[in-house]
């Protein structure tokens, strides 16, 4: 990388950071003020997002590796970018921005704070893409779950301040067991640096390694939690659906999270010697339990806020038990469908406040009852000339069809696309090569069934809200909502069109995850700046 490149890496962090900071200072009546600054960070923050995929999808496997404070690994903090890393602050941003717009219609003023803390969450979750640390891991992640926290909140009501005090509860004990966990692998290896542990696991003498291992599961255990996996999964249907659309919208990427943490962790550390494949069978049969557990939960949702919930866990389940598998041509279309995924239950949790706007809170509630017990005037003849369906009804009705095309897996969209390069992929004729297990039958089951799942529950949803709605009100919904919308499922109909590229990008990622000896050289290999410490002048980048 070049000199200018090479200090993209760190603005991730700092133009969020100063932005926040930017942002308490300005008075909380200047709202329009404020939501520009905000704004016009985010905007900033997908530039350079762009700038790093864009370095990132040339012919060199690893871009580069910088030193914060100038001092070389493992003794100073580092910040990796590498294929996944930079596909990951993509998507964040990309969800971000359609986030921010949509609170921009009135959910920025509903609270004190909420640009400041949205700004902040962004900072956390990138700083956790990029850190080649474990402890700087946590410092990030607890910025992240901070800025969670007031997200949650904001808005207040009963239903959103009790899942907020259950989020809050959850996510304290994940960050105990964080600082076990890392407290486990510092004593046993004696870093914390993740390419330092890679190359020393394998040195390590068996009585030790246990406590490694055991550290290492704890510290699983922290992520599984936030990617929601059975049974560490009860919090997250009822937060996510309580909370607010756009802070739901953003939420979307912290569960992929858990996800990144993991398949980074695995194949850094436990890819290859003596601990290799560590952890795969629980990840393998807890990803199948959450994805039974995500199907039954959409099957049975009345409630779109808690389908979007469950849909979730579904991609979760999916993913993790892929991670299970551990072969890389399933984790190519394992990270495509995390990418599509991902932007499909974003935009249908900003979707589904459009659709319930000109609804009762008991709406659903009491079309359940009148569809088991029938109504009263069912029997009397109804004449009607027939009516057009409202624009903004049709608008939503498409949005909303799409959502359930994508959640269920269905024909043309990227949903269908992922699903498709893992089930191929799974059953012998991509490049495994070889029969499929019955564990592995069970999971293809699995996966067709929670679509069919999602497909029903969603045709189910869809014909209570436009076909048969009891109020029959068409909702007021302005331009700066529907337009994120609208956004995020137009970047699942490109990453449709786009297949054959993105499964390029998606099998280049996976084959340098594959090859941990990549990250390690260049971890170990990045170099200081000559002078920087003397003079301030620079003759040399650190990192390749």
């Amino acid at each position: 990388m070049n000199s200018w490149s090479h200090h993209l890496i760190v603005a991730p962090i700092l133009v969020p950071l100063v932005a926040s900071a930017v942002l308490l200072l300005v008075d909380e009546r200047r709202r329009t003020t404020k939501a520009m600054i905000s704004l016009g960070s985010t905007l900033v923050l997908m530039a350079i997002a762009l700038a790093l995929f864009r370095i990132e999808s040339g012919p060199n496997e690893f871009a580069g590796v910088y030193l914060v404070g100038n001092w070389a690994a493992p003794f100073g903090i580092v910040l990796v970018i590498d294929a996944l890393s930079a596909l990951m602050l993509l998507l964040t941003a990309l969800l971000a921005i359609p986030a921010l717009v949509f609170s921009l219609a009135r959910w920025h003023a509903v609270g004190a704070h909420f640009h400041s803390m949205f700004q902040l969450l962004l900072m956390g979750v990138n700083g956790a893409f990029l850190t080649g640390d474990l402890f700087n891991l946590f410092v990030f992640f607890e910025v992240m779950l901070a800025a969670s926290y007031g997200l949650l909140l904001h808005g207040s009501g009963p239903l959103r301040v009790k899942a907020g005090m259950h989020y809050i509860a959850v996510n304290l004990v994940a960050a105990l067991l964080f600082l076990i966990g890392v407290s486990l692998i510092y004593g046993t290896a004696g870093t914390l640096n993740m390419a330092d542990l890679a190359a020393r696991i394998p040195e390590i003498e068996p009585d030790r390694r246990m406590l490694m291992e055991a550290g290492a599961g704890i510290l699983g255990v922290v992520f599984l939690i936030k990617a929601g996996m059975w049974p560490l999964c009860f919090w997250l249907p009822t937060a996510y659906s309580a909370a607010s659309a756009p802070v739901a919208g953003i939420f979307a990427i912290m569960s992929k999270l858990g996800i990144y943490v993991i398949l980074r962790l695995t194949m850094l550390l436990f890819g290859e010697g003596p601990s290799a494949g560590f952890g795969s069978v629980a990840l393998f049969y807890g990803g199948m339990a959450t994805l039974i557990f995500g199907t039954i939960g959409v099957f049975a949702s009345q409630a779109l806020g808690r389908l979007a919930g469950f849909s979730v866990l579904v991609s979760s389940g999916t993913l993790l038990m892929v991670l299970g598998i551990n072969d890389g041509a399933v984790s190519s279309g394992a990270l495509l469908y995390l990418v599509s995924s991902t932007l499909s239950i974003s935009a249908f949790f900003m979707l589904i406040e459009l659709v319930e706007r000109g609804q009762d809170a008991g709406a659903n509630v009491l079309a359940v009852t009148m569809e088991a017990y029938g109504d009263a005037d069912d029997d009397e003849p109804e004449e009607s000339d027939g009516v057009t369906m409202p624009g903004t009804m049709a608008i939503l009705g498409l949005c909303f069809a799409a959502c359930a095309l994508l959640l269920s897996g269905l024909p043309p969209l990227s949903g269908f696309v992922a699903k498709f390069a893992m089930l191929s992929a799974m059953m012998g004729t991509g490049a495994i090569g070889v029969p499929p297990t019955p564990a592995i039958w069970a999971l293809i089951a699995l996966v067709i069934l929670s679509g069919v799942a999602a497909l029903i529950s969603m045709t189910r949803a869809g014909i209570r809200t436009f076909w048969s709605s009891i109020e029959g009100t068409v909702p007021r919904v302005l331009v700066i909502e529907i337009v994120p919308v609208m956004f995020l499922l137009a970047l699942t109909l490109a990453l449709s069109v786009q297949a054959g590229p993105a499964m390029r990008y998606m099998d280049a990622t996976i084959r340098t995850l594959s090859k941990p000896g990549i990250y390690i050289d260049a971890v170990k290999g990045a170099v200081r700046i000559p002078g920087y410490k003397d003079d301030g002048t620079s003759s040399e980048t650190g990192g390749n």
